[in-house]
């Protein structure tokens, strides 16, 4: 049986998602200074011509890896909040197994955060965005746990995701002492430390 032939809008689908792939292995292995065009090009299999059809340069794909990367994190955790169940166990389920690729995961961000800070202040709106992005998908999560609104909840996000990236390079660096889920009770002790306490009635 022979198969099935790609239309053109599914294969620049497939190339551009190879030439991401490529370009996130280059980078957590030569970063992004030390990885060219070329380098990308020929692990994902393709031409420069193929790059060029696809990103204008290097920055272009650190952002869309950026964007890519936030997305996905975002629509995993937005499902496990809308399933049935235990929602913190799912998160710590879901920790448990995102930490099989951490350090994977933690060259890869490390080195385009990197990347993004040697640029002039004025250039780094793709990080900051990244940023805004992950921590807008967290207000509303803790929004709803306390029963505020995104006002109120916006700081104690900031807290939470700052606390995620601390723990990721701690269980880097010392895995033997830092839980894959220490984020889910760190997380849980900020949340309970935030609640709106209910005034004590007089003895």
């Amino acid at each position: 049986m022979s198969r099935q032939r790609l239309s053109r809008r599914e294969s620049q689908v497939l190339t551009r998602s190879r030439l991401l792939d490529a370009a996130a292995e280059v980078f957590a292995e030569h970063g992004v200074a030390g990885a060219s065009v070329e380098r990308i090009a020929d692990r994902a299999g393709y031409t420069r011509g193929a790059f060029y059809g696809h990103f204008p340069d290097k920055d272009a794909v650190v952002a869309a890896l950026l964007d890519e990367r936030t997305r996905r994190e975002r629509e995993e955790v937005a499902q496990l909040a809308a399933g049935e169940g235990d929602t913190w166990e799912a998160l710590r389920a879901w920790h448990r197994e995102r930490s099989a690729h951490l350090e994977e995961w933690l060259a890869l961000r490390l080195e385009l955060v990197r990347h993004t800070l040697r640029r002039p202040p004025g250039e780094r709106s793709v990080l900051a965005q990244r940023e805004a992005y992950a921590r807008e998908a967290l207000t509303g999560a803790v929004a709803r746990e306390l029963g505020t609104d995104a006002a109120e909840a916006e700081f104690t996000a900031l807290v939470i995701h700052a606390l995620e990236d601390g723990l990721a390079i701690q269980r880097a660096v010392d895995p033997d002492s830092v839980p894959p889920d220490a984020i889910v009770a760190a997380t849980e002790i900020v949340l309970r430390g935030a609640r709106p306490t209910e005034p004590r009635g007089d003895d």
